[in-house]
């Protein structure tokens, strides 16, 4: 009786610590669904995301009190008691300040992202200064009820720890009045049990499973809606977990299942539909030679990619979508529009890779970010700096964001210019000079260039549609009732109609092709495994040589550079697997990464890989942009699979880059 009544004197501040946790944690979920009352189908699936939830967050929790439950048993027995439990409940508050702070910043990053915090989080962290900014301009209320949230709970839980987990200063001395006559082999008894209990307990806890691989977020997941399954975590789990995935990365293509080096290849060869005698390097398995479909008397065309920050199909109207970029719907009746487009990602980095260098999505982070892809990983940069191009990258913030001016500079681009360059910045929102003063800056430089007689390739990169959507007063009019997100692709729409206004009266039009296309859409969200309607982005080409034409073929943003070198009259080798479209005869396809979700979609039929799950398989009505079950398809199912590894072969093995000069 005696050890029984120690032992759980010893484990009591534990318990009391794990169910208040729990509590908040319960009430946080619980909130997050009623606020998406609409995406819960059944009470099933309240009862569902609830039990899988418990057992997130007890591993959760278990994580967190490993260390110090360990030593508690040790010291509670001890003339140090009182020391310990000062130690162990400034360790319990800030653990609950940790958990709560990640519960109240996930309704804003659901409202981004459709899903609880994830990577994208932690990569964020890395730019305090663009971030902070960010929050202040166009999150002040959800900064500040944060912090006063934060304020409040310091004061709320300091009060529960003190009177309900731990004892008063009077049960202190009676403990220790308890200690002083117990039997020396009691108390030894009592702290080894307890020690044993706790080891078993938050192991077990821990692990969340008796099943050969420990607890994940795919042993939880059940819904095919990504929201949902988020919801059977807590944040901190999520944040976690991504970030320990980051060490990982090279193998991430294991998520879904293997293949070997051979059957890939084979894969991604057959699916390029070019020749088997087209790839003659056992070194670089996807490296072939392009023979452009366009000439112009041996003198290639410069290159203009405009990267169009956040503009997704749903704001432009030529797609469907809103009326509110009149000067991209004009472009689009004037060159080679994409209407059936479609993103590989949802950051830019990830539009990035897809343009500039034709790599397939893999769910690791982009390749913009990754070590072994900061040199010799192949652009159309380096192709184009090889045949005597100048390469240049123009943005009106700070190039190191995202890595993004360490992989330019080791993959082919020779000049970068950014907010130091700017002359005149004139209006400077949270991420670097408008679009306005970026473009002037960008017709200044491509004059220049083309001044100099050299051939050229720039990219530029927007800015003014980024979150907090800070513009210049008086260049769009005010228009009652219409979000901030809305009246900043307005000035986005507004600044590139002027820059290409002025770029066809001058001395590089004639000479110059230019892609107009979206790194992303603004928001992915849906009850879809891979909300494919999200993916959905604007693309022309213009050019005095470009003739009008509508394409309808679903194509993907890989796709873009094999075409571009194909209309500048670019003949060589490189690794991409996109289509050249300026073939009729081409497969309709596209690829598309979401989070953890891999979708390969052929015409209307789609494969949509998961970790360690069988493929689903998914009819795309591109009517309605609705997905529906489809029975399975297994050579589909294959092609995806293939593709999905591909990337992370690559990356891993180094197969992606050009033959030393």
């Amino acid at each position: 009786m005696q050890v029984s009544i120690q032992i759980f004197q010893i484990l009591k501040p534990l318990i009391k610590f794990i169910f208040l946790a729990l509590l908040i944690l319960f009430l946080c979920r619980v909130g997050l669904m009623i606020w998406q009352l609409h995406r819960v189908e059944s009470i099933e699936t309240v009862l569902t995301i609830l039990l899988n939830g418990l057992r997130i967050d007890l591993s959760t929790l278990a994580y967190l009190l490993i260390i110090p439950a360990l030593i508690h048993p040790l010291l509670c027995c001890s003339k140090y008691y009182a020391i310990w439990l000062k130690v162990l409940r400034f360790w319990f508050l800030l653990c609950l300040l940790i958990l709560t702070f990640f519960e109240l910043a996930t309704p804003t990053f659901i409202q981004e992202y459709d899903l609880r915090p994830n990577r994208l989080f932690i990569e964020y962290l890395i730019y305090p200064k663009e971030v902070f900014s960010m929050l202040v301009q166009g999150h002040t209320f959800a900064l500040v009820l944060t912090i006063i949230s934060l304020i409040v709970c310091v004061f709320l839980y300091r009060l529960i720890l003190s009177n309900f987990v731990f004892s008063r200063q009077k049960d202190i001395r009676q403990r220790r009045q308890l200690i002083r006559f117990e039997s020396k082999v009691v108390t030894l008894v009592s702290v080894a049990i307890s020690i044993c209990i706790i080891v078993i307990s938050l192991f077990g806890l821990a692990r969340g499973t008796l099943g050969h691989r420990p607890l994940n977020p795919s042993v939880v997941y059940f819904s095919t809606d990504p929201l949902i399954n988020s919801l059977t975590l807590n944040s901190l789990y999520s944040v976690a977990f991504a970030f320990k995935q980051l060490g990982g990365e090279k193998h991430a293509a294991n998520v879904y299942g293997k293949l070997s080096d051979e059957e890939v290849i084979n894969i991604v060869r057959s699916s390029s539909e070019l020749d088997s005698a087209d790839f003659n390097s056992s070194a670089l398995p996807t490296l072939h030679r392009q023979v452009p479909e366009h000439s112009y008397n041996n003198m290639p065309k410069n290159l203009v990619i405009i990267l169009e920050e956040s503009l997704g199909a749903r704001f432009v109207s030529h797609l469907g979508g809103k009326k509110i970029t009149p000067n991209i719907d004009e472009l689009m009746q004037e060159g080679w529009a994409f209407n059936q487009l479609y993103a590989t990602g949802t950051r830019s980095v990830r539009g990035i890779e897809a343009i500039l260098t034709g790599f397939t999505p893999t769910p690791a982070r982009s390749v913009v970010k990754l070590d072994k892809s900061q040199r010799n990983f192949f652009t159309i940069a380096e192709l184009l700096k090889r045949k005597g191009y100048v390469t240049q990258f123009i943005y009106g913030g700070e190039s190191h964001f995202d890595n993004m001016k360490s992989f330019f500079l080791g993959n082919g681009f020779t000049d970068i210019v950014d907010f130091d360059d700017i002359q005149d910045p004139g209006f400077v929102a949270s991420w670097g000079a408008c679009d306005e003063s970026l473009f002037n800056q960008a017709h200044r430089e491509l004059t220049q260039l083309s001044d100099s007689g050299k051939p050229f390739f720039s990219l530029v990169f927007t800015s003014s549609n980024h979150d907090p959507f800070d513009i210049p007063d008086n260049k769009v009019p005010v228009i009652e009732g219409e979000d901030a997100r809305d009246r900043a692709i307005r000035f986005a729409d507004y600044a590139l109609g002027n820059f290409i206004k002025t770029a066809k009266q001058s001395n590089y039009w004639d000479d110059t092709i230019f892609l107009v296309i979206a790194d992303h859409d603004a928001r992915v969200y849906g009850p879809e495994l891979v909300p494919i309607k999200s993916f959905h982005i604007p693309g022309v080409i213009l050019g005095k040589d470009i003739p009008t034409r509508q394409d309808n073929r679903i194509v993907s943003q890989i796709d873009m550079a094999p075409t571009l070198l194909s209309l500048m009259g670019i003949e060589g080798k490189h690794p991409m697997l996109g289509f050249d479209l300026n073939k009729q005869n081409q497969s309709e396809r596209a690829m598309m990464q979401f989070d953890k979700n891999f979708a390969y979609m052929v015409n209307n039929q789609v494969a949509i890989l998961q970790p360690h799950k069988t493929p689903m398989y998914f009819t795309y009505d591109h009517r309605t942009q609705t997905l529906s079950s489809s029975q399975s398809n297994e050579v589909l199912g294959k092609q995806a699979l293939g593709h999905a590894l591909f990337g992370s072969k690559a990356y891993d093995k180094q197969w992606y880059t050009l033959e030393s000069e």
